[in-house]
């Protein structure tokens, strides 16, 4: 029985996110990323920007001047997630085995479950639906019968679209396309694979089996077997997350001490609110560090259960002294928190004072943070009140 398996990737995502939050954006270029004047790249572009050439990991640079009268926004990584967990939880009320692949992207096994939904191109259908009407956010569907295919069927029915893949005629859906649309196919590969006259995925599965492997090790018989339209991968569920993290590239390299702690300072503030939003608390903290040459270290240290940015800021700031000890300006500064365990609210009869206001203090800021997003900064010196 051939399997019956979703590919569900969600339409510029963190640019329609925005705009369900701000319909004004409606009809506007929207471009999601970094500071357009400084270093950081394109997270997200609506489709009128995309008109203009602008695409996800471009420098923000390069997109303001493609696109100048685009609409620039910081990401909210939180409100994105947010609306990631509302989709996953759709998706589940419909599909035994879901796989969140990433934030905007899952796969959906679906294997006998003709036999209930009947149409499977029906339920696609009901899902975009569903997910337009509970979220606002339109997605683009692939099925086919393996999660190769899909995913490619996918991105060649974008956007907002929904194709399937009849199973037998993978490898003649798959031969028209350029051989860089075959994921995992870099820059590399694709050049070696064109000084070799090979153009499209028809080429690549026509193309001797033995020269691959010859001049691709075990690569090639991965390439030569998915350009037949041929995987075996499963959809797995994604276990409990296993870290949080923040890192933040400057706009000028720097070794100035206010500005760095002032930085860590804003990326304890993010991760510590995502933290207590998932009832977490994180036994180890590292600091991340890249110089401005792209020497990168990282220094960690493992304790007492933390959730408090308080704790967090302390811990990286002593971190920070360890790592910073070349006379070489900094570049990119990052914190992740791993090692996690739930947060078991203990009722003690006579808990500590100070711990029930900070208790009091965080949920207060996480609330501000709620409304207002991550944008608005408190700084270390109110966790100390």
């Amino acid at each position: 029985m051939a399997r019956i398996i979703l590919h569900l990737d969600m339409d510029a995502f963190f640019a329609n996110v925005e705009r369900v939050l701000n319909p004004s954006l409606k009809g506007k270029p929207l471009i999601v990323g970094g500071n357009p004047e400084g270093r950081g790249v394109v997270s997200s572009a609506s489709y009128e920007a995309r008109k203009y050439g602008v695409h996800a990991a471009m420098p923000m640079s390069r997109a303001k001047k493609l696109c100048p009268h685009a609409v620039f926004i910081t990401p909210r990584h939180h409100c994105y997630g947010e609306f990631s967990g509302r989709i996953y939880r759709i998706l589940k009320d419909y599909a035994p085995l879901v796989e969140r692949a990433s934030i905007d992207e899952f796969y959906l096994d679906l294997t006998g479950c003709d036999r209930l939904y009947g149409d499977m191109l029906g339920l696609a259908g009901k899902l975009k639906e569903v997910i337009l009407r509970e979220t606002g956010l339109p997605c683009t569907i692939g099925i086919a019968s393996n999660k190769l295919v899909a995913k490619i069927a996918s991105s060649q029915a974008k956007p907002d679209g929904l194709l399937r893949i009849t199973p037998g005629e993978e490898a003649l859906f798959l031969s028209r396309l350029p051989v860089k649309e075959l994921p995992g196919i870099g820059e590399s590969t694709h050049k070696k694979l064109g000084d070799m006259g090979i153009r499209t995925i028809g080429d690549l599965a026509r193309f001797p089996r033995n020269l691959l492997v010859s001049s691709f090790g075990k690569a090639g018989e991965s390439l030569w077997e998915r350009a037949r339209g041929m995987d075996r991968e499963e959809v797995r569920e994604r276990g409990r997350q296993k870290s949080f993290s923040q890192e933040t590239t400057f706009e000028k390299d720097s070794e100035d001490p206010l500005f760095l702690k002032t930085t860590i300072s804003h990326l304890v503030e993010e991760v510590g609110y995502r933290l207590r939003k998932h009832g977490i608390k994180a036994k180890t903290v590292t600091l991340k560090v890249r110089y401005s040459d792209f020497r990168t270290i990282t220094r960690s240290r493992t304790g007492g259960e933390v959730d408090g940015d308080a704790e967090i800021y302390q811990i990286a700031r002593e971190l920070l002294k360890k790592a910073h000890t070349r006379r070489v300006r900094i570049r990119l500064l990052g914190i992740c928190l791993s090692n996690l365990t739930p947060a078991v609210a203990q009722k003690q009869l006579f808990e500590d004072e100070r711990e029930r206001r900070k208790s009091s203090l965080y949920r207060s800021l996480d609330r501000i943070r709620d409304k207002f997003g991550l944008k608005l900064h408190f700084g270390s010196s109110i966790w100390h009140q």
